[in-house]
């Protein structure tokens, strides 16, 4: 797999909060990603290597597995979470958020997760178990988020519906993703394959980005949907 490599920053460009890959992120342990060296020019890698078209992909570890298999339902759905996250960010940098850098620094942890996700343990080797690992650092990170948006909003009362405009509704779907990636994770988690920190990350991402949601709602001065039961005794 192509190790990342820090790039510079345009000018008038976003920061860049984590290093630049040159495979597809989590979806890098597809077919043939890895980038192949040359003696004299650099040749563009294809994306086509028509190594998958039985169904098949490999791990980080080498090993061959069902494109439908647990893993890979699970890198696929963080891949999903991060598109998702990076809509997302484009809504909210239209508002001008600040915490722009933070949902960026997240879908850099996602990579981690994808890595750690597609180097299961039971086929790990030594030279594997650095990318079998995912540290709890940002698993904290997120709790002082969390902590620091949420005694800036008035407390929760009653359930809400996703809503308050467009940033905070896309970060609503971005939760639900994420709801649907720990899902995939926690199998993996319960047999040994995954680090059991990624499916702890997974569970407090949700939380933050609901916790997110109500805020940018809040900062936009939009109001929340409450949900409200249907009273069938009202119709004629």
């Amino acid at each position: 797999v192509a190790r990342p490599a820090v790039g510079g920053v345009a000018s008038g460009a976003r920061k860049l909060l984590c290093p630049r890959f040159q495979s597809r992120g989590p979806q890098g342990v597809e077919d043939g990603d890895r980038l192949q060296p040359s003696s004299k020019t650099p040749k563009v890698p294809k994306i086509y290597t028509k190594t998958g078209d039985k169904g098949f992909s490999s791990t980080f570890t080498g090993e061959r597995r069902p494109k439908d298999d647990q893993v890979f339902e699970a890198v696929g759905t963080t891949d999903e979470l991060s598109s998702a996250i990076g809509f997302a960010m484009e809504l909210i940098a239209e508002k001008g958020h600040p915490f722009v850098e933070e949902l960026q620094k997240i879908q850099c942890s996602l990579q981690d997760v994808g890595s750690a996700l597609a180097t299961p343990s039971s086929s790990a080797r030594e030279a594997h178990l650095k990318h079998a690992t995912f540290e709890a650092g940002p698993i904290l990170e997120l709790e002082r988020w969390i902590d620091r948006y949420s005694r800036q909003l008035p407390p929760l009362t009653a359930f809400i519906l996703p809503s308050g405009g467009k940033s905070s509704s896309a970060l609503h779907f971005c939760r639900a993703v994420c709801r649907r990636a720990e899902r995939r994770v926690v199998p993996l988690v319960q047999t040994g394959e995954t680090d059991a920190n990624v499916v702890k990350f997974l569970n407090r991402l949700s939380d933050y980005l609901f916790t997110l949601a109500r805020y940018t709602a809040m900062k936009e001065g939009n109001p929340e949907k409450i949900y409200k039961k249907n009273d069938l005794s009202d119709r004629t």
